[in-house]
């Protein structure tokens, strides 16, 4: 079998040495494009560095030494666009663009790429964007978060990225990124097809539609394939070339001076006229798709050579020929002076420290702690002013909805970056009013519409953070998350681990959901399921069962964001929003005082409450279930079953050291969860029990009171399938009767 690497290597010696090179129907010289003959050896020496990059890690592959062989070979075009732009410019990159990050390194003192880039290839400790966690093209210096994603799932963001730009200007708040940034990301062919890389071109296009800023630059590679399947001829330009919103650019990535003439083009377009662009880039792909790739399964030997003829760096040799730029013999000398160059190099990284334990490698997930410079002092006379349209109600006990919001309220008052985003959550105040006011007090550019899909609403979340904002982005409801969930899992929360705590995206993102919502049926609009949360490493999963803790906890995510860089899920019980009585029409018992911001204890608090002081039976719970089981504790206590009942509150990380105490103390435990029986968080709190509770004093009997394994239908039909205060007695006296045989 032929080894395309080897022969790919020595072609390219040989075709220069023979003057074999690939023609061009363009003319372009140096000069015309604004570039001077040391510029053009510059992005070729960047080109070459990136090719020999490709080819090392295949050699280091074979010797155990590199892991992840997907290479740039033929897109190294792309370091003449890198050249176009400022290295302030956040790129958020797919993993062809090894020669984007070389040539934008030396934009920017002190660098050392190639060392850095075959740290990241040896999976070493020393890798200085990921520590060793991964393959990644990333560096905070050169505004470039590491991007682990191939298939689009970083465009949102981008897109967020980009509005936030000028939303700092109109808001006139401190940002990451100077006021005249341009944000690129980059993406090939078949990930345009990708319903995540068509939310974020429709999103683009949407906001600049309204004539509203958006400096973006889409940058397309097309190579024509995506692993073995083509792409249509013609398929990318009939898309993007009349879409509305977008300026449409074709270059030939294969020639760096057309690349670059309209990457100026497109940056004038972004940065000046903030507009957002698509650029459409011709590449080819050369050394198949990764180091394991059998390419010539699906390709002819003869597209393999036809590929390998259009190899990007002949093109630029062509360029250097014909421009008398350099010669043949002085092209080759560089081309194989970086080859000798990298080896040395890799020798050094392969034989660097790799994370040799578990502790290591889970240090970065949660990030470093940073000074919050957003917080500012309200005065009573502008709390007097925001509140205004409350003021017969303040001192009268609230629901849930009604005190979130209030909470909401003064933290956007408090904390100028916070942002908030979603459906119907301006002038409507939301589905449910919980952030009824806001858009009238703070305005559109802090209280955003979005357009109806949950992957912009999250992907722009985390836009705005890469750019210094606190997003609070909305979900309208539970289920809709999971047309966007790898924004939260594999964007989001991977953050801080494949850059080592360098970048953070800290958010605090509000689901309404969870069930017993009467007359309102249907598994998206009455979903009892959040498992999808679960098992993401280092989210906080927050869920608060009543108005107190709902702003209390509200303030603490808020903390938890700004402080601590944490991701937060906000899980809010719908059914519970408007819930005012607990045992009686009347009673009053599920409303709660507002603790104003000055009155507040300020402290992070994750801890679980605790309601009665029973031993005979612990039952624990969250949201709708502890308010089922603070019913149920009444009737239990009436027949001489003391209870005491417990509301986690917070789901992740559970405060397992406060259960575990709890439940030492009584003889029975009943977990009580609204959610299903299979993969609800009862499961983990029976796991936690067996392997931590002391059972000596007769605690060894466990019951679960769950959700049926069923989505939720409508209307009275619900309630079947949901665990309900009845429900919650019957295990109680059923734990009890067994203690007393």
């Amino acid at each position: 079998m032929v080894d395309r690497n080897k022969l790919v290597n020595e072609n390219f010696v040989k075709f220069v040495d023979n003057n074999n090179l690939p023609q061009t129907h363009l003319h372009l010289t140096p000069a015309d494009v604004g570039l001077t003959a040391s510029e053009v050896i510059d992005i070729f020496e960047s080109q070459v560095m990136s090719r020999h990059l490709d080819l090392q890690s295949r050699v280091m592959q074979k010797k155990g030494q590199s892991f992840y062989t997907i290479g740039s070979a033929g897109h190294e075009g792309n370091a003449a666009y890198a050249k176009a732009f400022r290295p302030t410019d956040m790129a958020f990159l797919h993993y062809r663009s090894g020669a984007f990050v070389i040539q934008r390194s030396k934009q920017v003192e002190g660098q050392t790429p190639l060392y850095d880039m075959l740290l990241s290839f040896a999976a070493a400790k020393d890798d200085p964007i990921s520590g060793g966690r991964h393959k990644v093209l990333g560096s905070k210096r050169l505004s470039i978060p590491p991007q682990t994603s191939t298939i689009a799932s970083h465009l949102p963001k981008a897109v967020g990225a980009a509005y936030s730009i000028p939303l700092a200007q109109r808001l006139q708040i401190p940002a990451e990124m100077p006021e005249d940034s341009v944000v690129l990301c980059n993406f090939g062919d078949a990930s345009s097809n990708h319903s995540t890389a068509q939310g974020a071109f429709n999103s683009a296009a949407w906001v600049a539609f309204q004539s509203i800023p958006l400096p973006i630059v889409f940058i397309c590679e097309d190579n024509g394939i995506g692993i073995s399947t083509s792409t249509p001829q013609g398929w990318i330009a009939a898309n993007y070339q009349n879409k509305a919103g977008l300026n449409y650019i074709y270059c030939d990535g294969l020639n760096i001076l057309d690349t670059y003439q309209k990457a100026k083009q497109a940056e004038h377009l972004a940065r000046t006229l903030k507009k957002p662009v698509f650029l459409h880039v011709r590449t080819v792909r050369v050394l198949g798709h990764a180091g394991s790739d059998a390419e010539f399964v699906y390709r002819s030997i003869a597209e393999i050579e036809a590929n390998e003829q259009q190899d990007p760096l002949l093109h630029t040799a062509r360029i250097l020929l014909e421009n008398n730029i350099m010669t043949e013999p002085q092209i080759i000398a560089l081309y194989q002076g970086v080859a000798t160059r990298i080896a040395a190099i890799a020798n050094q990284a392969a034989s660097k420290a790799k994370l040799t334990t578990a502790a290591d490698v889970a240090a970065s997930l949660i990030p470093p702690v940073r000074i919050n410079q957003y917080q500012q002092l309200v005065t009573d006379a502008q709390r007097q002013q925001l509140f205004a349209h409350e003021t017969h109600n303040l001192a009268k006990n609230q629901h849930l909805a009604k005190l979130l919001n209030w909470a909401l309220m003064d933290l956007m008052a408090e904390h100028n970056n916070i942002v908030m985003c979603g459906e119907d959550i301006g002038k409507k105040g939301g589905v449910y009013n919980v952030t009824s006011k806001l858009f009238d007090r703070f305005g559109q550019n802090r209280v955003i519409n979005t357009l109806l899909d949950e992957q912009t609403i999250l992907g722009g979340a985390i836009g705005f953070a890469h750019n210094g904002f606190l997003p609070i982005p909305e979900i309208q409801f539970l289920a809709y998350v999971h047309n966007a969930e790898d924004q939260i899992r594999g964007e989001a929360a991977t953050l801080s681990f494949f850059s080592n705590g360098q970048y953070t995206n800290p958010m605090v993102i509000r689901i309404a959901g969870l069930g017993y919502q009467k007359g309102f049926g249907g598994h998206f609009h009455n979903d009892n399921s959040f498992a999808v949360f679960r098992d993401i490493p280092g989210i906080i999963i927050a869920c608060p069962s009543n108005g107190a803790d709902a702003v209390e906890m509200m303030r603490t995510s808020v903390k938890l964001a700004q402080q601590q860089q944490r991701i937060v899920v906000f899980l809010e019980p719908i059914a519970l929003y408007m819930t005012k009585d607990l045992h009686q029409e009347g009673d009053g018992l599920w409303t709660s005082n507002y603790v104003t911001p000055a009155s507040a204890d300020n402290t992070i608090n994750q801890q679980i409450s605790v309601y009665g002081e029973g031993c005979d039976v612990c039952i624990i719970s969250y949201g709708n279930g502890y308010y089922l089981a603070r019913q149920a504790e009444k009737l239990l206590a009436a027949q001489d079953i003391n209870c005491r009942v417990i509301d986690l509150r917070w789901l992740a990380p559970l405060d397992e050291a406060a259960i575990v105490a709890q439940v030492n103390q009584c003889k029975k435990i009943l977990i009580v969860d609204e959610c299903r029986k299979t993969g609800s968080i009862s499961e983990a709190l029976v796991t936690l029990i067996h392997e931590q509770a002391n059972n000596s004093n007769g605690a060894s009997k466990i019951a679960r009171v769950v959700g049926d394994d069923c989505f939720i239908p409508l209307g009275s039909a619900a309630y079947e399938v949901l665990p309900s205060t009845s429900d919650i007695v019957k295990a109680a006296q059923q734990l009890m009767s067994e203690q007393k045989v």
